[in-house]
């Protein structure tokens, strides 16, 4: 193949992304190429198409921060042509060509074999949303969440809010789902959330302490809505943060940390060690159910991606978006 299909973004005026065929020689440097079967849309990757977010570092890039395939060819001793193998990080899609493509080039430690029982379309429906998620669940459980609170997910109806209510629920948490979309209630107990709660009881502007409610929480979106939630964590809760679709800054009082013991426990997804990667895939391919994951997936054409990541920065997008390359 001296050709391939890719989605192409340019930093010309005006700043543009269209799907376009590539050259293999405009691939960057890798000793891994992989035939990519699956990719998925995630936020960032919404802001790097639409140029809402200054994530891409050069250009043209092909945007798309994950995804699965099958190795082509390899000059690594770990993967042989055959393998099936996941990649989610490393400034893939940013600083490096990545996965809305049909071929992606990438250095091998930057790659895991993809789990058994998991399918490349399937492991797309978890992608970098999803294996966020599952770190997310594994701080709250290094800090001993106390299953008898409640553990609220922000953010729920999104990507990475969907698979932690799925797999919260699952291992035995009575999840509140916090959203701006009520709309989604069925949605959300249908992945398990005891109870749904709007996302404008925690972006009014709170007291420094209101009353103990969550024993853990895994915040998705950042800004006001984290600020909401720590002055309504349990005494010696924690709160696993990831994302700042809702702003960088946090405004809040040291009360919840000096006064209830508070953990703040921030979660990258990007750079995490290989041991820990290892360790998410394994147990998503045992916590998540599986009906749940097909339940929260949509698969969609690379065609279709630049008007679905207006869409995903506005928050009308639900679940995982899959994108079908091969």
């Amino acid at each position: 193949m001296q050709t391939f299909k890719a989605l192409v973004v340019e930093s010309g005026d005006p700043y543009t992304a269209h799907v376009r065929q590539a050259a293999l020689d405009q691939l960057p440097q890798g000793d891994v190429l992989v035939r990519v079967a699956h990719s998925s849309l995630n936020y960032k990757d919404g802001l790097a198409i639409t140029g809402a977010g200054k994530v891409i570092r050069n250009f043209p890039m092909v945007p798309g921060i994950d995804f699965a395939g099958t190795v082509l060819e390899s000059a690594s001793p770990d993967y042989r042509p055959g393998d099936r193998v996941i990649l989610t990080g490393w400034g893939v899609g940013e600083r490096h060509w990545g996965g809305l493509s049909e071929l992606a080039r990438v250095r091998a430690e930057w790659l895991v074999p993809l789990p058994e029982g998991l399918s490349l379309q399937q492991a797309m429906g978890i992608g970098t949303a999803g294996f966020t998620a599952m770190l997310c669940v594994m701080a709250l459980e290094s800090h001993a969440v106390d299953k008898t609170r409640e553990v609220l997910v922000t953010g729920a109806a999104g990507g990475v809010g969907s698979v932690a209510v799925a797999i919260l629920a699952r291992l035995g948490y009575r999840v509140t789902a916090a959203t701006g979309r009520v709309s989604q209630e069925a949605y959300l107990k249908s992945l398990g959330a005891s109870e749904i709660l709007d996302r404008s009881l925690l972006t009014t502007p709170p007291k420094a302490l209101e009353t103990e409610r969550f024993g853990g929480a895994v915040d998705t979106v950042g800004g006001a809505v984290l600020t909401g939630v720590l002055p309504r964590m349990a005494y010696g809760g924690s709160v696993a943060a990831c994302g700042n679709a809702g702003g960088v800054k946090l405004e809040t009082t040291v009360f919840p940390f000096i006064l209830r013991s508070v953990n703040l426990l921030g979660i990258d997804s990007v750079i995490c060690p290989r041991e820990k990667r290892l360790l998410a895939w394994k147990r998503l391919t045992h916590d998540l159910p599986r009906p749940l994951l097909e339940a929260a997936m949509q698969t969609v054409s690379l065609e279709e991606v630049p008007e679905l990541a207006r869409a995903i920065l506005q928050g009308q997008v639900r679940g995982r978006v899959v994108v079908k390359l091969s």
